[in-house]
């Protein structure tokens, strides 16, 4: 005993000492270089990598002391009192600082100050038009506008041509979903082939006749079929400028539900696939249908190397209120730009839809009398009741004045005397007739204008880019001291009204199982992609023949693909057919299985020791994944682990850019369990219950929880076996309002009525009322409680004529509280590394986690909602957040993961006109505080009272609300939304700025939503192999990238042999903005911020970088001095690209 003491004390003296000289050298390099403000320009660069090789250094000293530090400290720890029920970490490395390992430390986190003065100057560029402030302009009282319903009546002088006649670009196209009324292979097979082959003999026919194409999904499909005559005719067609992809994604993304990854993937996957067959680069951007539109997607255009796009979904209101400024075309800024180098020029299309009869000119009915589609005897007629004429010579004169009087009226809302008229419609030119009653008729119009020169006018057909040409040629010339005719505008255009108080905020939450399981499919194609390329690296490296020669590309290929069709703004949005559905789901379900083979033999090979094992275990996957799903429509669920004598593999795979600290949890057969670090040395655990009801628990799986700290992007090995000399720390369990017979190694208690509940770990406290849900949160750091309060409500739909569907949200007033007789079953787990209270109700099970860890997710609190609706008659449920933060009328919701948009809560509007898209978080503020809600998962949010977030979870419609779908929305799903709820403190906040019309996330608030799309992969070998032999750990890094500096993907890129990969990737870093005005306390960031700088020698560990080149965002462009560099610089918000290769 005294020895085991003296050792001890030994030990904590060399602790001590470590600690100390690493503290001395820490606080040399803060004499030598003085902090303080310091502008751009005065560090000497010299001193600057000097104190990087430090840092570096200092960095691999820590890692290599980690396990005898570690060793040492948990000698240390046995020394104190409370050891037993304190929170405990195992974490190594540089996570924790001298003094007691539970206090915070102070220095993990370093923010060069020059990092925070983005934050606070931007959004102090001058837009002339911010949509924020338009929103307060107009009216909303929408009155009649005559032939115009939503506008007002446009008049024009006959001589306003005089000087400059009007030019009309006449743009022929066919608007085809990849899925909606019926799947995308039945749509293909009834319609879409048919329109491309008829498209490759009727534009020969003509030289004259033009045509546009969007989805590539479909235009890959058609080119799979064709022989190589087609093939040819469509390249010269587009070579002679008859025939022009626009934006050219894989599909037509929705713009709210959609994450900038996918978002980003799908462009890629189409520009790729344009590159190599038919060597076309997209420059215009055609964004006709997705129900409303956002200022991320103009920016991803413009980093993709677009200088044009168009939108028409944007409502009705804003469209009367642009066309009377004629601002319908502008120059779209990002809210964050301080200068203009996001800016990309848009057109948005005036009147209320893209079909035929509201694109020539303001009155629909003339207008549909020039769809020859509709010509009599057709199956389709114009609802106004006069039909289209055929043109002849006898009625040229009166049709030719008639269509023009349109388009000149059209003209008048804009700013030039170059006019869009485009000319389609949903799966459009299917039949030859259809493209000869079109053409024909339009041609014999033009050829009479054109011979007329009293009109003025000078009409053809024309490409989409044939339009932005002739208009960028008109600003050329109507400049005035280098000033565009055009304005300037900023914001965004959600929430989209079409008429009426229709507002589509139905759709940012129908069907939020899938939207669920396309984030889960993300972060499994990034994690899968990322530790692709790695193992190819090595399989090219050592001959690894097996993994060379697998088909692990191509299903990488159809899983990217997969993603990219599911972006379909009638996919992800919810607003298809109950089969489409199933058929999307179908193919996530389908390229999930597949990624998670990829994440295992990737995975495998890169931690063998003997490389060329690979070959003998190649044939099954030998690393199973944690999560099993069943099918495409039910919920994942934890594989149980068969323990034996015999070790197996545990292997956790860390998908940050940063190092981590997170807690694993895995399902195993038996308590007597033990789990060693790769070194042998034990690791702490935290066994929970297995509850297979509510109140039952599993006799045959228990659930192990271990804290894991693993490198960035790295892999970390464990094993785990069955012992019996095994001390697990069991969790323990007080269930209120039920009653249990306990027969398990868990210590349970059954208690009446529930006093006060409460959970707490190093940060914060939480409090819950009698029925479980949380009332209010204590921040340990000043002691401060706060009221945030979680109830759940139901909103009905209306008794009007039009009803809620799955587009529109029409509800009947304010939601209702969330009605129970009874109390729920309460149940509260306690445990070493996490505790938690779940409540039972019938239309939600509710759990509100909190971590015992240290650093980032400790600081946040978890909820999870399993939602199930399925018995209910029009009704949606919301989970509501209550906070006495004086928020006022403001909130904040990003926009597709990528930035956020500044929201006023308004009465002027009806209830659903103030529901946004959330897609990972929103928030609320004043001067003291922000409470954010960061969510896995998008769906729609709002704040209708101040200190309050609202987001719906879920929605059960009887009836379609006429808008084509012509079903409601009632295939529901038991469904799993998770969020994570942060509190936090700001510091000296100046009102004014809150007025600005940009925001942004702190840093922990960046990382804890990080972590939340991204969560830790788990593997175990499938059954013990006594011979296999693994490394103990995987580092690609040399150190995690900057704090502000996410790796949005390491993509394989295509080589010119089909399904086939090159040696390169698409390197894609994001560099965040992020606001410092909030408390200095411990993030638990194990990172620093360097400007956006990154050294490449430094940034790989087990690679070299062949070459390094930067590219535009979808590899399309690469700059004209492409030349190796060896240091990466990113702006604040800056998305790039670069083709990497490394050996």
């Amino acid at each position: 005993m005294k020895l085991s003491r003296q050792f001890t004390v030994f030990g904590s003296a060399i602790f001590c000492v470590v600690i100390f000289s690493l503290y001395l050298m820490l606080d040399r390099g803060h004499l030598d270089y003085p902090k303080g403000q310091r502008r751009e320009g005065s560090f000497p660069q010299g001193q600057l990598s000097m104190l990087q090789e430090k840092i570096d250094h200092l960095e691999r000293l820590l890692a290599e002391n980690n396990e005898i530090i570690s060793n040492i400290r948990d000698s240390v720890i046995n020394l104190s009192e409370s050891v037993e029920d304190g929170p405990k970490s195992s974490q190594g490395n540089f996570s924790q600082r001298a003094g007691s390992p539970f206090l915070p430390s102070k220095k993990s986190l370093t923010v060069d100050p020059e990092d925070c003065l983005f934050a606070s100057q931007s959004g102090s560029q001058n837009a002339d038009v911010q949509m924020l402030d338009v929103y307060s302009l107009i009216p909303f009282d929408n009155p009649d506008g005559g032939v115009w319903k939503q506008g007002f009546d446009i008049t024009y002088k006959l001589n306003d041509w005089d000087t400059k006649p009007l030019q009309v670009f006449v743009v022929p196209h066919s608007h085809n979903d990849p899925g909606w009324l019926k799947t995308f292979d039945d749509y293909f097979r009834e319609k879409t082939q048919y329109i491309f082959n008829n498209m490759v003999i009727k534009l020969k026919e003509d030289s004259r006749r033009k045509f546009i194409w969007s989805e590539i999904s479909y235009l890959s499909k058609w080119w799979d079929t064709i022989d190589i005559q087609k093939k040819d005719a469509v390249k010269s067609l587009i070579d002679n400028g008859q025939f022009e992809i626009v934006t050219g994604g894989w599909v037509m993304p929705d713009e709210a539900a959609a994450h900038y990854f996918a978002i980003i993937d799908q462009l890629i996957e189409g520009h790729q696939w344009l590159e190599k067959n038919l060597g076309v680069k997209p420059r215009s951007g055609w964004s006709i249908d997705p129900f409303g539109n956002s200022p991320t997607m103009a920016y991803l255009l413009k980093r993709a190397g677009f200088s044009h796009m168009l939108i028409q979904r944007v409502h009705y209101a804003v469209k009367k209120h642009f066309a009377l400024h004629k601002t319908l075309e502008f120059f779209w800024r990002q809210n964050w730009d301080l200068g203009s180098v996001t800016d990309i020029f848009c057109h948005m299309m005036p009147f209320y839809s893209y079909d035929i009869p509201h694109t020539c000119g303001p009155d629909p009915k003339i207008c549909c009398q020039f769809d020859f589609k509709r010509l009599p005897g057709g199956r389709l007629g114009c609802p106004w009741g006069v039909p289209p004429e055929t043109i002849n010579l006898g009625n040229v004169q009166n049709r030719a004045e008639m269509l023009l009087d349109q388009y000149r009226k059209k003209s008048k809302l804009f700013r030039t005397t170059v006019l869009l008229a485009p000319l389609g419609d949903d799966f459009r030119y299917v039949e030859r007739t259809e493209w000869d009653h079109q053409f024909k008729n339009y041609q014999m119009l033009f050829d009479y204008m054109n011979s007329q020169p009293r009109y003025n006018v000078k009409i053809q057909f024309g490409t989409l880019s044939d339009y932005f040409d002739a208009l960028d040629k008109e600003d050329a010339t109507s400049r005035t001291n280098s000033q565009s005719l055009f304005p300037v505008l900023s914001g965004d255009f959600f929430t989209y009204a079409d008429r009426d108080d229709h507002y589509w905020s139905g759709y940012f939450t129908s069907r939020p199982f899938y939207k669920r399981m396309d984030r889960i499919l993300e972060s499994h194609l990034r994690a899968a992609e990322i530790l692709y390329y790695f193992a190819l690296k090595q399989a090219q490296k050592y001959k690894i023949s097996a993994f060379l020669s697998s088909s692990s590309y191509t299903a990488l290929t159809e899983a990217r693909r997969n993603l990219g069709l599911f972006q379909h703004h009638d996919a992800i949005t919810g607003t298809a057919k109950d089969w489409v559905v199933v058929d999307y789901g179908t193919r996530l379900f389908h390229s999930l299985m597949n990624l998670k083979k990829i994440i295992g033999s990737s995975t495998l090979l890169l931690l063998l020791k003997d490389k060329h094992s690979y070959e003998s275990y190649s044939f099954d996957t030998l690393l199973d994944m944690d999560l099993k799903q069943k099918s495409q429509g039910s919920l994942p669920q934890k594989n149980i682990i068969k323990l034996s004598a015999e070790p197996r593999y545990l292997v956790v795979y860390n998908p940050s850019e940063q190092e981590r600290t997170s807690l694993v949890s895995v399902c195993v057969s038996s308590p007597a369990v033990k789990v060693s670090s790769a070194s042998g040395k034990p690791v702490k655990i935290q066994m929970s219950a297995v509850w297979n009801t509510a109140s039952t628990i599993s006799q045959t799986a228990y659930e192990i929880s271990f804290l894991a700290q693993m490198p960035p992007l790295g892999l970390q090995v464990y094993t785990l076996l069955e012992s019996s000399n095994s001390y697990p720390h069991v969790a323990e369990y007080v269930l209120y309002n039920g009653n249990i017979e306990n027969k398990s190694i868990f210590n349970v208690k059954n208690m009446k009525n529930a006093e006060e509940i409460t959970l707490e770990n190093s940060f914060i406290k939480l409090q819950f009322g009698q029925s479980g849900l949380m009332e209010e949160m204590i921040n340990k750091e000043d002691g401060e409680t706060r009221k945030v309060k979680v109830q759940f409500s139901w909103y009905g739909t209306t008794s009007k004529k039009d009803k809620s569907g799955a587009y529109l949200f029409l509800p009947d007033g304010e939601a209702k509280p969330y009605v129970y007789t009874t109390q729920p079953l309460v149940r509260v787990q306690r445990g070493r590394f996490y505790s938690d209270v779940t409540c039972f109700f019938e239309h939600v099970t509710h759990s509100v986690r909190l971590y015992n860890i240290q650093g980032i997710e400790g600081q946040s609190v978890e909820v999870s909602n399993i939602v199930d609706i399925r018995k209910e008659y029009n009704r949606e449920i919301a989970m509501k957040i209550s906070s006495n933060l004086n928020s006022q009328n403001r909130f904040y919701t990003d926009l597709n993961g990528y930035q956020i948009q500044p929201r006023m809560t308004m009465n002027k509007l009806p209830l659903q006109a103030n529901v946004y898209p959330m897609t990972t978080m929103a928030y609320i503020q004043d001067t003291q505080h922000r409470l954010t809600l960061l969510s896995a998962q998008s769906l729609g949010v709002s704040s209708l009272k101040s200190g309050q977030i609202e987001v719906i979870m879920d929605r059960r419609l009887m009836q379609d609300d006429n808008r084509g779908l012509e079903q409601g929305v009632h295939d529901n799903k038991i469904t799993a939304n998770l969020f994570r709820i942060l509190l936090e403190k700001r510091t000296v906040v100046n009102m004014e700025e809150e007025k600005k019309a940009v925001s942004y996330p702190s840093l922990l608030s960046h990382i804890t939503s990080s972590f939340l799309n991204h969560p830790v992969f788990t593997m175990t070998e499938k059954s013990p192999m006594p011979n296999l032999q693994l490394l103990g750990e995987f580092s690609p890094l040399l150190s995690s990238l900057p704090c502000d500096i996410h790796l949005v993907n390491l993509r394989t890129i295509q080589s010119k042999v089909d399904g086939k990969h090159s040696d390169e990737a698409a390197l894609i870093l994001h560099r965040k903005g992020f606001d410092c005005r909030f408390s200095s306390r411990d993030t638990g960031l194990l990172c620093s911020t360097t400007q956006g700088k990154i050294l490449i020698q430094k940034l790989f560990n087990k690679f070299t970088v062949a070459n390094l080149v930067p590219s535009s965002l979808s590899l399309m462009h690469s700059p004209s001095d492409v030349r190796n560099i060896s240091e990466i610089n990113l702006r604040p918000m800056e998305i790039s690209t670069f083709r990497i290769q490394l050996r």
